[in-house]
């Protein structure tokens, strides 16, 4: 494993200049460093460092969500990892993250550049820089609902999505339901992918018949809505889940304004229980995603792997809350635009 010693003698400078370079300071110049920096995370330094040094700063990593209100969905996740990190003796930052700056610097020397020891990651999509860099990085992160595989450093975790879409269709097929439609964000991140395919392995459980037409899926929610609400309509469905909340809240408001009742016409579930849930007309049947035990259990990933114990995948349980959006299949064919 390499040590100061064997950066210096690789770049012919003093383990002085290294040290220097490693902490910031300000008689080296940014050129020196940024190569210092980049030799460290070749030679593997990051985890020596890590072992050997007093910082205790973690962070997490924030991407395509919102966090910081309470109704929002981000923000009880932060609550319970901090709830777990702070009184084990870790400063926690919060990093707001774009695609400019994963592309500007690679995941392994940001971290050793501010002496973070492990990230805890949200809202990251496939097509993120850094989802690439995961595969071989060398400084502990936990990504939530996104997955990496074979790299012994990176975990993945999150509520399980396959026995919460078999929750939300045995609950319907309880009702009566026979015909049930899927609605979904765009399927280029990873836990999109997760629900749609647990979706159809769901219906299959259940004895229903699941075509590949009874899914639709896009970026914007208006766009679905528009391209793929009125198609399930016209195939008769009488249930519809949908991939998440405000894309269910959106669905129940649309067909509201169409002349359909909710549930007696038509039910529709939700997935993760936003805090709206409660409060929309009708309030929402959901799959609840506990976000503090999240926020908790991402702390627990990352403490294990940052003591070399690897941890892969990571699940929690998944609940289904009965409301009012969902009733017995009423047998009426609906077929309104």
């Amino acid at each position: 494993m390499a040590t100061i010693l064997d950066i210096a003698e690789r770049l012919g400078i003093s383990k002085g200049t290294v040290s220097k370079a490693l902490n910031g300071a300000p008689d080296i110049s940014e050129t020196l460093r940024k190569t210092v920096l980049e030799t460290a995370v070749e030679m593997g330094y990051t985890r020596q460092r890590r072992q050997k040094s007093a910082p205790r700063k973690l962070c997490i990593f924030v991407e395509n969500l919102d966090y910081e209100e309470p109704h929002q969905f981000g923000y009880e996740i932060v609550i319970g990892f901090r709830q777990m990190a702070e009184p084990a003796g870790f400063d926690v930052d919060i990093v707001p993250m774009t695609e400019k700056l994963q592309r500007s610097i690679s995941y392994d020397m940001f971290m050793l550049k501010h002496d973070y020891i492990g990230a805890f990651v949200l809202g990251f999509t496939l097509q993120d820089p850094w989802m690439q860099e995961f595969q071989t990085s060398s400084t502990p992160a936990v990504l939530y609902d996104n997955y990496i595989m074979s790299n012994p450093r990176i975990s993945y975790v999150g509520v399980d999505n396959n026995e919460g879409m078999e929750l939300a269709v045995s609950h319907l097929k309880s009702l009566g339901h026979k015909k049930i439609g899927y609605l979904s964000g765009a399927l280029g991140s990873h836990i999109m992918q997760v629900r749609h395919k647990a979706f159809f392995y769901a219906m299959r459980q259940s004895g229903l018949r699941a075509d590949s037409d009874y899914a639709g899926a896009s970026y914007y929610v208006s766009q679905c809505l528009e391209k793929h609400l009125p198609r399930l309509l016209k195939m008769g469905m009488t249930a519809i889940i949908c991939s998440h909340d405000l894309l269910a809240n959106a669905a129940m408001v649309q067909c509201q304004q169409m002349g359909i009742r909710i549930p007696d016409d038509l039910s529709i579930i939700g997935f993760d229980d936003l805090p709206i849930c409660a409060y929309t007309y009708p309030p929402m049947t959901t799959v609840r995603q506990e976000r503090i035990e999240i926020g908790k259990c991402g702390y627990y990933a990352l403490d294990s792997l940052m003591n070399d114990v690897s941890i892969g995948t990571l699940l929690l349980h998944a609940k289904l809350i009965v409301r009012n959006s969902t009733g017995e299949a009423s047998g009426k064919q609906l077929s309104r635009i």
